[in-house]
């Protein structure tokens, strides 16, 4: 079912009018016999964030990991800044589902251990990881451990760690779905503030229509397997207006409920 045309819904990207971080062109990922992807295309506008959004098995989190390396496609090209994926890089930094934290190290190691491979001295690796404690909202647990921590904190230990490699593409697989859902809600608040201020590009798996649309800049519509892009939508109205008030906006409820009129006969 295709999606009804609105001022915050388009077909397409204009790439030339605005400047891509990430460009993934027909790209293909076959697991044996089982074709997740087929031949899918999409732009990923530099310093906004960009919502991939489907129903279960639709293959976003193979996207996401073949952007950041981890996965090889079976055709097709991705592109960071103009240049090819061939595996992990610098560029781009993953925040994990499960935490992905080092059980045996304390908040500040665990931030700033990307740092610690790229061989930084240790004094300038834990200012730079101090910040990003603080920005994420920790400041005081720096000598804590992952199992002192509840599940909020250890996923903003998570994305501080992430955030303090000063990658330019941020790929986060479903980061607050283990969280409650007022801590959910102030993550979302949180990432709205990182977007504005990081002048970073994310990209950001979701099972949630009303996350997604809260957060992005740009909604990518996945069908079911072999996934392509079905739609792209951009809440442009919704990004000039207040975080606290989004949720009450008339264009916020429209757009969640015309992405469900195009996902609901794919949910079983």
């Amino acid at each position: 079912m295709a999606m009804p045309q609105t001022d915050s819904t388009i077909a397409t990207i204009d790439s030339g009018k605005q400047d891509i971080a990430v460009s993934v062109r027909n790209v293909t990922k076959n697991y044996g016999p089982v074709e997740a992807l087929k031949d899918l295309s999409l732009d990923f506008p530099r310093g906004q964030l960009t919502s991939l959004l489907g129903p279960s098995g639709c293959g976003k989190t193979t996207l996401l990991k073949i952007i950041a390396g981890l996965l090889d496609p079976t055709a097709g090209d991705i592109e960071v800044d103009g240049k090819a994926v061939d595996g992990p890089g610098p560029d781009r930094a993953f925040v994990f589902q499960d935490f992905a934290l080092l059980p045996w190290a304390s908040v500040i190691r665990n931030v700033s251990f990307g740092l610690e491979l790229r061989g930084m001295a240790k004094s300038e690796r834990e200012d730079i990881a101090s910040k990003y404690i603080k920005d994420v909202g920790l400041a005081g647990f720096e000598k804590s451990y992952p199992h002192e921590l509840s599940g909020g904190m250890r996923q903003r230990v998570g994305l501080a760690r992430a955030l303090s490699v000063d990658a330019d593409v941020l790929l986060m697989d479903e980061p607050f779905s283990a969280v409650d859902e007022q801590t959910r809600r102030k993550f979302q608040e949180d990432l709205l503030a990182l977007v504005a201020n990081e002048n970073k590009t994310f990209i950001f798996v979701t099972h949630s229509i009303e996350e997604a649309v809260y957060v992005s800049d740009q909604i990518a519509i996945l069908l079911p397997r072999p996934s392509r892009v079905s739609d792209i939508i951009r809440p442009t109205g919704l990004r000039e207006k207040d975080s606290h008030s989004i949720r009450r906006d008339p264009e916020y409820l429209d757009i969640v409920d015309e992405i469900w009129d195009s996902l609901r006969s794919y949910v079983e």
